[in-house]
């Protein structure tokens, strides 16, 4: 007898213990009960229809939607998770506040919410997405987010918004409208990879972000592609900023970073705009159509170019200083679309130096008046004699070893989201 309720014991303890799966119906109150009945670890599945918002997720649950939209009546934060291994997928999540100080979100992840995972849902029309509000490897992926048209760009919300919260990653996501597609202030060790962002004021907006990873991430129509601002260490690779109207990658106070095999194309102010940022490397990356390359100042120094290609911009580099700065590391240089050089030796670097401003560029830039005289022959001769004699020219940037054939770095295309 003894082995026979022994044997029973055994057979039901995986039922016993094992997590439990709840089908919700969109009544009132449902979804808040069900929350409050369920045990960690249980699976809740709410079916299509609305459910009502506004509740607090304090134990690790996995919510599942099966076309089912989670309304927050515009009362603080939609759904809000404060406890670890929490999984949010599936649903459409709208009507969060407008207050709470500028944070309530369709999903709030506070510094409890360790390990969340936020997949494929749509949050629509919210005032913040996502919220990630200091937990640690929390997940953001595949998600289609999109915010409010109803005020001005600054006063709205972000799609994605991370406040201290290290080894977070944000992967896959459609972001348009509302004010930032993603903002990060005082973080760390972050990854941002694949994601599309649109309609924006900045598509990537980083304050005090150090060791963190942005790559394959694409900026469309946005007023600044990525804004990287007081980091270091900082990895931007095989991004693409595609008709975004000031800057594709603007850089204050960002020192000892990586920008590579990234694509800025058509349109804007600057391609790169660089401000008290120093020690940084710039390899493979393609400047295309701007109305400046690339601007630097500020004191910007020790920065590395190699292997770029600048095409098409109006003025490819602009930078004002009484010294040589040498843009080639290890005999390779960059490519310039207006530099008519050859290569008699055929080895793919060109035969004489690149120097892409003289000293009328230096007089325009401070005396803007002065371009009524550039079709006059004394501005012709000075820059006839200053091409002539380089040892004229005021210093700046000079490409001993520019390359004869661009670069153009492949960008993975977009897939939609399902």
């Amino acid at each position: 007898m003894k082995r026979l309720l022994l044997s029973l014991v055994i057979l039901l303890l995986p039922t016993l213990v094992g997590a439990a799966e709840y089908i919700v119906q969109p009544t009132k109150g449902a979804f808040a009960v069900a929350i409050e009945n369920a045990q960690a670890g249980d699976t809740l599945r709410l079916l299509q229809g609305t459910h009502l918002g506004s509740v607090l997720i304090d134990k690790p649950l996995t919510i599942i939607g099966e076309g089912a939209t989670v309304d927050g009546l515009e009362q603080g934060s939609t759904l809000k998770v404060d406890a670890p291994d929490v999984t949010i997928k599936g649903l459409i999540v709208i009507g969060s506040g407008s207050g709470g100080k500028g944070l309530d979100a369709g999903i709030t992840l506070t510094k409890k919410a360790d390990r969340a995972l936020i997949e494929g849902n749509r949050i629509l029309g919210n005032l913040v997405g996502v919220d990630m509000h200091g937990p640690d490897n929390a997940i953001i992926v595949r998600n289609y987010i999109e915010g409010r048209l109803d005020k001005r760009m600054n006063d709205r919300g972000n799609g994605v918004y991370i406040w201290n919260a290290p080894g977070g990653k944000v992967v896959g996501n459609d972001i348009r409208y509302g004010r930032d597609g993603i903002f990060v202030n005082v973080s760390k060790k972050n990854t941002f990879t694949g994601n599309r962002m649109r309609d924006l004021r900045f598509a990537i907006h980083y304050m005090y972000a150090n060791k963190s990873t942005v790559s394959g991430n694409i900026s469309t129509g946005n007023h600044l592609g990525f804004a990287i601002m007081f980091s270091k260490r900082v990895v931007i690779e095989n991004n693409l900023s595609l008709n975004d109207r000031d800057h594709g990658i603007m850089m204050n106070y960002t020192n000892q970073s990586v920008i590579r095999n990234n694509r800025i194309e058509g349109g804007g102010d600057k391609c790169v705009f660089i401000y008290n940022a120093h020690k940084n490397s710039f390899q493979g990356n393609s400047f295309e159509r701007c109305k400046i390359g690339i601007h630097f100042t500020a004191g910007s120094e020790r920065n590395e170019f190699s292997g770029n290609s600048f095409v098409g911009n109006r003025t490819q580099v602009k930078y004002v200083g009484s010294k040589w700065v040498e843009w080639s590391t290890d005999g390779t240089g960059n490519y310039w679309s207006d530099h008519a050089a050859f290569d008699l030796d055929g080895n793919g670097v060109a035969d004489s130096a690149y120097r892409p401003n003289d000293m009328m560029d230096h007089v325009l830039w401070t005396q803007p008046a002065a371009k009524a005289l550039l079709g006059s022959p004394a501005v012709q001769l000075i820059r006839w004699s200053q091409s002539a004699f380089p040892a004229t020219l005021p210093g700046g940037v000079i490409d001993r070893t520019p390359m004869m054939h661009p670069v153009r770095p492949e960008i993975p295309i977009w897939k939609e989201l399902q």
